[in-house]
């Protein structure tokens, strides 16, 4: 699979290229703020409609697990890890509707990643002081302060790359399974020409029902992950002493 392409490029300090990435990572953001206005018009105290009831659901559902995984003096963390699940859950299922993962792009998941690291170092240094973070490197013996290091760097990248590689991974296996499945159709003869359009029987159904476990499952399972190790990286930084 090639990297995202360039959809356009802004001429100023000498081209700034707009890719794939970028547009489809504002689509999810147009896509969850109308999502987010539709659901939050009109609310009441007492929900009369099954859009507020939704909402509200989805928003107990991201309070209690918050609290559950980290301790209820972190529900402030709510709105960030809703973020995180939102935006990830969408930027990988619009592959359902063939365009370009968000989350396929490893620059989207390191970004992500390192945003979750900057608050883990902040805990970790709030909580030990400046001199203590230091020296946490250095624990349990010096000799052990090049492997502590590695272990801290190796954070944000085992998070960025685990949700990279599976949803990069899962738009690999699709586009060789439609490849393949175009050549089986035409040494069936089961491939059909319509002008400038090509209709290949046997991609029917199969590809859709992977689609379901590569796009849709996937996409859930890691969304969730992501946010889940945030949360449990976070607490851990700040009860560490």
């Amino acid at each position: 699979m090639d990297g995202p392409k360039v959809v356009f490029t802004i001429d100023i300090l000498g081209g700034i290229d707009i890719t794939e990435t970028v547009v489809m990572g504002w689509l999810v953001i147009l896509i969850v703020l109308g999502l987010s206005l539709f659901l939050t018009s009109n609310l009441k105290k007492i929900p009369t409609t099954k859009r507020q009831i939704v909402a509200e659901m989805l928003v107990g559902f991201v309070n209690n697990t918050v609290k559950k995984a980290m301790g209820e003096r972190f529900i402030f963390m709510a709105p960030y890890i809703a973020t995180i699940l939102v935006y990830s859950l969408f930027g990988s299922l619009i592959s359902l509707f063939g365009l370009r993962p968000v989350t396929a792009d490893l620059n989207t998941t390191m970004g992500m990643a390192l945003v979750t690291f900057m608050m883990i170092t902040y805990y970790k240094i709030k909580t030990n002081g400046f001199g203590g973070y230091l020296k946490g490197f250095a624990s349990p013996m010096a000799l052990m302060t090049p492997l502590n290091i590695i272990s801290e760097i190796a954070t944000p990248l085992s998070m960025s790359f685990r949700m990279f590689g599976n949803i990069a991974g899962g738009t690999i296996i699709t586009s060789m399974l439609y490849m393949g499945l175009a050549a089986a159709s035409g040494a069936l003869g089961l491939s059909f020409v319509f002008g400038e359009l090509e209709f290949h029987a046997v991609q029917v159904l199969i590809p859709a029902v992977l689609s379901l476990y590569f796009d849709l499952f996937t996409g859930c399972i890691q969304a969730y992950i992501f946010a889940m190790l945030t949360m449990v990286n976070v607490s851990i930084a700040a009860d560490k002493s």
